[in-house]
This record gives C-alpha cells, structure tokens and sequence, in this order.
C-alpha cells in the first residue's frame, strides 16, 4: 500500500476530497486483517452517515437521518447565524471518522492516513477565517464522533479473532456447511453471529427472508444434485471469458476491497464521471453505506438459518473428488451469495439513483491487472457479480438468484428513507 504524500494544490471542492478519502478508505480495507465484506459494509454505512449528517446543515435540500434510523435520535447541529466551511466541515468529520473505523489498520495504512490528514486539512483551510476553520472543524468531529458512539451497541463494533468464533455447535447432517479450508482459524464459520446486528433501514435482518435453498438430495435426478452438477460442469468447461469474469468479481479480503468496495469503487467512478456535487455524493453514499451494510445482515442471516455446504463439498463427496473449484472457497456457509445480495442491493440504490439504463465501465480491478468490463445497466453488473459465483465454483444457482432478490429487497427500505425536502 503506498503511502499518500502531503503535496500542495488549489483548495479542493469538497465531493472531489471525499472522493479521495474514500478511494484511500478502499485501500485501507484490504489492507487492514479484520476488514471481511460484513465489516467493510458496516463501516462504508457509517461513513457515509457521517459525511451526510456532516453536510445536512450547510444544504437546503437535504433532510436529515435522525429520527428515521433505530437509536439515531439527535445529531450536533450548526449554530444558528454562524459561518461554516462545508471543505474544512467534510475534511474534519472524515478525518475524524477514518481513525474511529480503521483504527487497527497495518503501519502503512497508520501512516497514509496521517498523511491524507495533513494534505486535505491543509488544501481544505487554505484562506479560510480562522474562527471559520476553528467552528467548522469542531462540527465535523462533533458529528463524526455521534456517529461513532451510536455505532457501537450495534453488535459489530468488536472483532476477535478475524471474525471466527473461539467455540461453536456445528448444526449436523450431511447438506450442513463443513470446513473447506485446511487454516485453523477457519474450522468454524465466519462471523455466525452478525445476521443478529442492528440495521438501519430494514426493521431487522430477517425483514427480507429468502424462500430457502432446494432441499438436499443425492438423487442424480434431484434439483439439487442439477445445481451442483452445473457448477461442476460450469468449472470443467469454463471459457477464458467466464473465468475472467470469476476473477474480476472475486474480490477477496486482503487481497482486495471487498465486495463493498467494489461497489464503492464504482459509485466513485461514476461520480466523478457525472461530476456529482456535494450533496448528491454524500446523499448517494449514506444510501449504498446502509443498504450493503443491511444486505450483509440480511444474508448471514440466512446463511446461519440454512447452514448449507459448499459446492466443493458435495461435488467431491458425489461427482468427483478431484474437482476443484476455479475460486477459494470463503469459510462460511453457501445459501445465499453474499455477492448476489449486496450486489442486488447495489443496483437497487445505483439505479434509483441514476436511471434503469445507464451504461458505464467499471475500472475497478485495472491496478490489480484486471481489464475494465463495461456495463449497459447497474441491473447488468449486478448479474454478472452473481453469475461470476458459479463460474468461480463456489455457489450453486439458487443462493445466487434468491440472493439478487434479498437484495433488492433490503434496498428497497434504503431507498424510501427520506432523505430530501
């Protein structure tokens, strides 16, 4: 991870600096160890409440969240008549905010963080009153730490062990998730207990229940013996296209942003694309920050309602032991795809945000040497994010649709917040 050097530079318009902290926030999580897609959800969700609230006081067309989201009742107002800088006012909440949610980040991302601190403060005060700088400064902390000491009765502000569990009762049978990783550490699931977290839109993360996968069976004949064998098949013939599309959308913790930051990395880019004010970015990230953060409750959730295995455990033990799937497995149970939720999610909030038909190129993997892919729609990428799943091998059919539809689903609760007069 490289570090971000204080350089100087005109005073930045404040949608183009919260770009900035954001795209350093996507490298922070793949570079901080506890930072799983459920986690990074989370805190993209309290992030972009922060920057929201942050702007709601300098904006006559947003209407605040408190009152509307459980337990957020009041947030620090502006005073009456005073002067603010809506720069300084974003560059201080986030400043304030990043070291609350990545505080146990590697030394790299300590430093770059430090770093972005100092640049941004500095472009941001530049020829601003003191007493301006002084009054907008103590708002944006005085908001971002609310946000922070709301967040922490959520069930997800402390993380041991990775995520994984010291101790817990496996549910047994043979459709029930088992270890597919000979690492320690994950010989029990992730995070089993983070479906039971506080949400922000839905009324809990059994609000958006899916109808459940097909029933296990061995019968060659059976539904789910023709979804695992098409995952088989998919991984036996898979063209160069489809697993470069496995690969682009694999986004693997600390090897990557993450599913969230994927999807943040492509609201970004559209953002900047669109030349997206102020307003309308930190409206359109409060609102993709609650809905990933809702899906990745909702779908573990599911995922510890069903406990059900993975591809790679039924193919080997039924079709062929030595298959192996083109992806790493991740350690916890299939139904449903934790990519098809928040990706459902995704274009839920994109395409409300947007329109049904807009057409983009996702840049997102191009560091890492992936090549851009283009989409007509948010609706078409979503699709590819699920389907990508069982050409990587490590979802079957079912978790990946009813996962698309979870999402959609959670998001719908996300849209209706009100977040304009």
């Amino acid at each position: 991870m490289a570090s971000l050097a204080v350089v100087a530079g005109p005073r930045p318009e404040p949608a183009v600096m919260l770009r900035d902290w954001y795209y350093l926030m996507n490298e922070l999580v793949r570079h901080t160890a506890t930072y799983s897609p459920p986690v990074a959800s989370r805190s993209f969700a309290y992030l972009g409440i922060t920057v929201f609230e942050a702007a709601v006081g300098g904006s006559d067309k947003l209407v605040s969240l408190a009152g509307q989201l459980p337990g957020l009742d009041v947030v620090p107002q502006r005073e009456p008549g005073a002067a603010y800088d809506e720069t300084v006012i974003t560059s201080a909440a986030l400043s304030d905010a990043i070291v609350h949610y990545f505080g146990n980040t590697g030394p790299t991302g300590q430093r770059s963080i430090r770093n972005a601190q100092a640049k941004w403060r500095a472009l941001a005060i530049d020829g601003v009153p003191a007493d301006v700088v002084e009054r907008s400064e103590a708002f944006g902390r005085a908001v971002a730490d609310a946000i922070y000491d709301w967040s922490l009765n959520d069930g997800g502000a402390t993380i041991s062990n990775m995520g994984f569990p010291y101790e817990l009762d496996l549910p047994k049978g043979e459709d029930k998730w088992v270890p597919t990783s000979l690492v320690q550490q994950q010989q029990l699931p992730l995070l089993p207990d983070w479906g039971n977290n506080r949400t922000f839109a839905t009324p809990t993360g059994a609000a958006c229940a899916t109808p459940g996968n097909p029933a296990y069976s061995t019968e060659v004949g059976s539904q789910f013996y023709k979804e695992a064998n098409e995952v088989y098949e998919a991984v036996k013939n898979a063209t160069p296209e489809q697993v470069a599309m496995a690969r682009f959308w694999s986004d693997d913790p600390m090897l990557s942003m993450t599913p969230p930051g994927h999807w943040v990395s492509i609201a970004l880019q559209v953002a900047e694309r669109a030349n997206l004010p102020l307003e309308d970015s930190v409206d359109l990230l409060a609102r993709m920050g609650m809905a990933m953060s809702d899906a990745f409750v909702g779908c573990w959730h599911e995922k510890y309602v069903y406990n059900l295995l993975r591809p790679v455990t039924y193919i080997k033990r039924l079709i062929d032991p030595k298959w192996e799937p083109i992806l790493n497995t991740p350690p916890f149970p299939e139904y449903p795809s934790g990519h098809s939720v928040v990706s459902g999610a995704m274009d839920t909030v994109l395409t409300a945000f947007f329109g049904d038909h807009y057409a983009f190129e996702d840049k997102t993997g191009s560091p890492d040497g992936r090549n851009p892919r283009k989409f007509g729609s948010f609706h078409e990428a979503a699709e590819e994010a699920g389907i990508s799943r069982l050409y990587g091998g490590i979802h079957f059919r079912a978790a990946i649709e009813d996962g698309l539809a979870q999402g959609h689903c959670i998001a719908a609760y996300t849209v209706a917040l009100k977040t304009r007069k």
